[in-house]
């Protein structure tokens, strides 16, 4: 896609405004829509647990708040990112230099980090709800950029400390060959020693792996009661296949993801997945709101939505619930304004903190057995919850 035809996207038929114009205030009237943008996975192997999803869901959002803010009509405009940090950040400086207000999403760290490094150069809002590394605010911190996913501190310590207090602490890891799987890898085994458990030993695998072989032998060679999946995906849903066909659950042995989409366990079925430990911010049957949510998202989506995607929701609601009380479209004041508010986390207790984290108490689940299942989409048991001053990592002083 040429940038001619993205400005042409992004605009939608409205006026161009300059990157270089020094204010975005309410004085400055403008009949301009406020634009919320997603740039998401649209075609790839994040497209079910992002995509036409965490469309919908921050269409819901401009929905519910009205669909018209500070006067202003709300437009949702979505582009794909190709998972290429490259397209996805000329994607954003080509929204941002047309008037886009917010961008959200962002799958794959590569992209969210070429897209938050975009915003800051721009003095734009950027909100990512989907890529998870913690270094988004515990060293990337701007005054426009908030992390609202699960991040891989949240993740690993999580999976470490709530399964800690048992005689089952000795962990193998089976790990994606890149940086995300080496991190989440690393940040657990720092958390398992914390807690007093041990790890045994580790094999990785490529991206896109088919053949987990060798690396199922290893674990369970190793005699570790725990197997840790650093991965994601299709690698993620590929591995847990076939480690149900070795038996490694019918051994004793449990399996403990990170980065898990209720997608990813409605791929495999209960049969296969059952067993699985994994921690998340959101799930769908969660609380009163969140079944409210889920029961019109699954209305249109015929899909239970992710936690990436019911995210996009709240964050798109937070962003123009604090422009309003903002009272203008400054992205300065609309952040500050965003911080100091309540977070509607789905009936749950959530803030944004001064650097951009969302907090918010993690909870510890266990993938049911088919007989627990009650109903469509019924996949998750609740088994421990991690409070939100020990899911995420203190505040880097120079963020405040």
């Amino acid at each position: 896609m040429t940038s001619k035809n993205l400005r042409r996207r992004a605009v939608l038929g409205g006026a161009a405004i300059s990157a270089a114009m020094p204010a975005f205030s309410a004085a400055a009237a403008t009949s301009d829509p406020v634009r919320v943008a997603v740039l998401t996975d649209e075609n790839g192997p994040y497209s079910d647990s992002g995509g036409a999803g965490s469309i919908l869901g921050a269409r819901m959002a401009a929905e519910d708040f009205g669909g018209v803010v500070l006067g202003r009509k709300i437009e949702i405009l979505h582009a794909d990112t190709q998972n290429k940090p490259d397209i996805a950040g000329s994607i954003a400086r080509a929204w941002y230099d047309s008037g886009v207000d917010a961008i959200i999403d962002l799958p794959v760290t590569p992209v969210a980090a070429a897209v938050q490094q975009v915003a800051r150069q721009k003095g734009r809002t950027v909100m990512i709800t989907a890529s998870a590394i913690s270094e988004f605010t515990s060293k990337n911190c701007s005054p426009t950029s908030s992390h609202w996913a699960d991040d891989t501190h949240a993740l690993t310590t999580g999976a470490a400390k709530l399964t800690a207090g048992s005689d089952r602490r000795t962990w193998f890891f089976i790990t994606v060959d890149f940086s995300f799987g080496a991190a989440l890898q690393a940040l657990t085994a720092k958390a398992i020693q914390a807690n007093g458990g041990k790890v045994v030993g580790d094999a990785k695998f490529p991206i896109g792996n088919t053949e987990f072989s060798s690396q199922i032998i290893a674990a369970q060679s190793s005699g570790a009661a725990i197997v840790g999946l650093a991965a994601v995906g299709g690698d993620q849903v590929n591995l847990i296949k076939q480690a149900a066909e070795f038996g490694l659950r019918k051994n004793g042995t449990r399996l403990a993801g990170f980065l898990v989409y209720i997608t990813d366990i409605h791929a495999l079925g209960l049969q296969v997945a059952q067993g699985l430990t994994f921690p998340a911010g959101f799930y769908w049957d969660q609380t009163q709101q969140s079944r409210a949510f889920s029961k019109r998202f699954m209305a249109s989506r015929k899909a239970a939505p992710t936690k990436n995607q019911a995210v996009n929701y709240t964050s798109t609601l937070h962003f123009l619930k604090a422009m309003a009380q903002a009272a203008t479209d400054d992205p300065i004041a609309v952040n500050k304004a965003m911080r100091a508010m309540p977070v509607d986390y789905f009936g749950r207790p959530a803030t944004l903190r001064a650097d951009g984290r969302l907090l918010y108490d993690v909870t510890l689940y266990r993938v049911k057995r088919p007989d627990e299942s009650r109903a469509p989409w019924d996949y998750y048991a609740e088994i421990g919850t991690l409070p939100a001053a020990e899911a995420f990592l203190p505040m880097n002083p120079t963020c405040a």
